[in-house]
């Protein structure tokens, strides 16, 4: 049972009907019950719980690359809910229950920097991951002094090897070392550009994935 002290306009310990008071730091607050859900496991809610554990593992796992990738778009929110709203509305597909992501619509960042042009990746030496991609810094509002930014995520460990300041864009590749722990695990590989402030991304774009060794 709820009680009030200090007349009708005083403070409410306690419980009545559906309010519920008391006192934080010496101040007194009220706040309503929530109704009781009957059902808090209806299809509709199970799909989106799935929907938003499969968007969260990618998220938490590349998590310093969308702090880069998802600058522009933190306003009044953090880089990683934007990134989540983003992935959640464009990139999650599949059969109910058993969503995925398309990793091709799942981006990493997003941007109006000239992109990434024919991009591509090489598995072929033990521990190394090395991208690639043609000099296009004389195109669009590229830059000689961009600089790439690679990632190899592994969805089996729910992480990232990222390199997010690499090589400038007349370079032409990024090497990345990843552990012997990897081997034999399909790894996913993402790319895009930062300028060299770091204030104007690209989009990134994905290359694919493959068996790391």
């Amino acid at each position: 049972m709820g009680k009030i002290s200090q007349g009708i306009l005083g403070g409410l310990s306690g419980k009545v009907g559906n309010v519920i008071g008391g006192n934080w730091k010496g101040i007194d607050y009220l706040r309503i019950k929530p109704s009781s859900v009957k059902n808090p496991r209806t299809e509709g809610q199970v799909n989106q719980r799935n929907k938003f554990t499969i968007t969260l593992e990618y998220l938490q796992a590349t998590k310093d690359f969308i702090k880069i990738g998802y600058r522009a778009f933190a306003t009044k929110k953090t880089e990683f809910n934007a990134a989540m709203s983003y992935i959640l509305n464009n990139a999650v597909g599949g059969i109910a229950p058993n969503f995925t992501i398309d990793y091709s619509l799942a981006l990493l960042s997003r941007g109006s920097l000239s992109g990434v042009l024919n991009g591509t990746t090489d598995l072929t030496t033990a521990g190394q991951v090395t991208f690639e991609w043609d000099d296009n810094s004389t195109e669009g509002n590229a830059n000689v002094t961009d600089k790439a930014m690679v990632l190899v995520y592994n969805p089996s460990k729910k992480e990232s090897i990222s390199i997010l300041d690499g090589a400038d864009r007349t370079v032409g590749s990024q090497l990345v070392t990843i552990p012997g722990t990897y081997a034999g695990d399909t790894i996913e590989l993402f790319m895009a550009f930062v300028s060299e402030d770091g204030k104007t991304v690209s989009n990134s774009i994905y290359l694919g994935s493959g068996s790391a060794i």
